[in-house]
């Protein structure tokens, strides 16, 4: 069977982002990360797109041209070294660290992170997609679609980026060939599919060249009808930050004089005003929120990255590391959660041991237990219960002494993400997302609740307040008479 029969053409598989007009500026800048295995030009790749958009400056350029030596073929400097700074990484010809860059268009700006592709610098790359809008996944054209590939686009579906740019580098040393492109498109897409990555755009390509970077390779490829990469990055949408409820984890209590009590932290969601009304968790206490402050002024509103100090309208418990909710949507709670991590030292994650968990402000201890790994070849979940090794993807179940608060990683990266810390050496040994749903082990919180006898008319009084009505569909109604009311609350002594 011919790869053209495998996978239609190009030009009838792309799933643009977003229809934006051609006259408009988005002003709000996409996020990005290149990744994959090493040695597929991900940091040429970037210098290109750099040094076309006219983002080089000309003492930069200088400095390019010197430091590459001898230049290549084509006469052209080495646009790797635009993001390799580290002595080492020039020394190697390999990126280490995470290199962030910053390009704008007449349409947009951007911020590139251009992360290592080595196996052994897994952790890198998972700290360049944490706070990615899309993934541009590099392949070589010459050997396709490799192990590291697969594990990068999964950390980065884990990371909740759901718009990837297959970029199948290095066409021109197989002669542009259409077949092994479309092959290796077709490939990427059964392997994304299991991980429910739907938005994806290929695209052939020379780093080195500069063909479909920016300007178009169709002299070299007719056969591709689709957007070059800086077309594409233009249409492409920034995650949201303002749905969902609003959440601030509190990093510091503010009490300059016996007049001021203000909580302080950075907004991870939604947005506040004065007069809404919050939760404290995890004590559940509420309030209403009485004033939003900064450092030079009041302000009417705040939204999600917004630092402020919030002054509530009554007295209430709150200390770092609690997080102030809006009442009408807040995160689950619980003693127990499902998540999935990525194992990021030498050691992996034990099975049964205590680390810390860090997430927002909070700190914690949890112990984990391995559920399922992640086969990177197959893209199947096996039960593994035992250690998880280094770079491995699993699931994992999470348990805890006192309550923790979560917020699922698809609706709030802030909330709904942790690293783990081994509590022997302080060295940070995985990173993890939270599943949709609370753990149902044998060790979840069921939530507590009070049981009050009172009088049928004052209920009813009660049950009409506002706080109540709120939470209606959380309370368990039962109609009894006296003397079982008072047989009832005998028994609970």
């Amino acid at each position: 069977m011919s790869a053209a029969a495998i996978n239609p053409p190009s030009s009838a598989t792309i799933l643009p982002f977003a229809e934006h007009s051609k006259a408009t500026r988005d002003t709000r800048p996409l996020r990005l990360i290149t990744c994959g295995s090493v040695d597929d030009g991900k940091s040429t790749l970037i210098g290109r797109l750099l040094w076309d958009t006219k983002a080089v400056k000309e003492d930069q350029a200088a400095t390019l041209h010197r430091d590459s030596g001898k230049q290549n073929d084509l006469g052209l400097p080495d646009f790797a070294l635009l993001l390799d700074g580290l002595q080492a990484e020039r020394e190697q010809g390999i990126t280490i660290d995470v290199a962030y860059r910053y390009f704008a268009t007449d349409r947009r700006a951007f911020i590139v992170a251009d992360t290592p592709g080595h196996e052994q610098y897994t952790r890198n790359m998972a700290t360049g997609a944490s706070t990615a809008d899309l993934a541009v996944l590099l392949v070589d054209a010459r050997t396709g679609i490799l192990e590291q590939t697969r594990r990068h686009a999964t950390i980065a579906a884990l990371m909740g980026i759901r718009q990837f740019v297959l970029a199948v580098n290095k066409i021109d040393l197989t002669n542009y060939d259409k077949a092994g492109f479309e092959l290796i498109a077709h490939e990427f897409r059964e392997f994304a599919s299991n991980l429910g990555i739907k938005q994806i755009i290929a695209i052939p390509m020379s780093a080195l060249k500069g063909e479909n970077v920016v300007l178009s390779g169709k002299a070299s490829m007719p056969w591709y009808e689709g957007p070059t990469l800086v077309e594409t990055l233009e249409l492409a949408t920034v995650r949201s930050t303002q749905s969902g409820g609003f959440r601030l984890p509190v990093q510091r209590v503010s009490r300059p004089g016996e007049s001021f009590r203000g909580y302080q932290g950075t907004v991870a969601g939604g947005s506040v005003k004065p007069g809404d009304s919050v939760v404290v968790l995890p004590s559940g206490m509420v309030a209403n929120v009485k004033q939003i402050v900064t450092f030079d002024l009041v302000r009417n509103a705040a939204v999600a990255g917004d630092a402020v100090t919030l002054v509530l309208d009554r007295q209430v418990d709150v200390s770092r590391g609690d997080m102030i909710v809006s009442i009408e949507a807040q995160p689950l709670t619980g003693l127990a959660f499902d998540a999935q991590i990525v194992a990021l030292q030498p050691g992996g994650i034990e099975a049964g041991k205590r680390y810390w968990l860090k997430s927002a402000s909070r700190r914690q201890r949890v112990s984990v237990q391995p559920v399922s790994q992640l086969n990177l070849r197959e893209g199947e979940w096996q039960a593994h219960e035992t250690s998880l090794p280094m770079n491995a993807i699993g699931k994992v179940r999470l348990s805890f002494d006192e309550t923790a608060i979560f917020d699922p990683y698809e609706q709030n990266r802030a909330t709904g993400s942790f690293i783990l810390i081994d509590p022997d050496t302080n060295n940070t040994v995985a990173g993890g997302m939270i599943s949709a749903k609370r753990s149902t082990g044998a060790t979840e919180e069921q939530g507590d609740r009070v049981i009050l006898s009172l009088p049928a008319a004052l209920a009813e009084k009660l049950l009409a307040g506002e706080l109540l009505a709120k939470h209606r569909d959380e309370i368990d109604i039962r109609r009894t008479d006296a003397a079982t009311a008072s047989r009832l609350i005998g028994d609970l002594d």
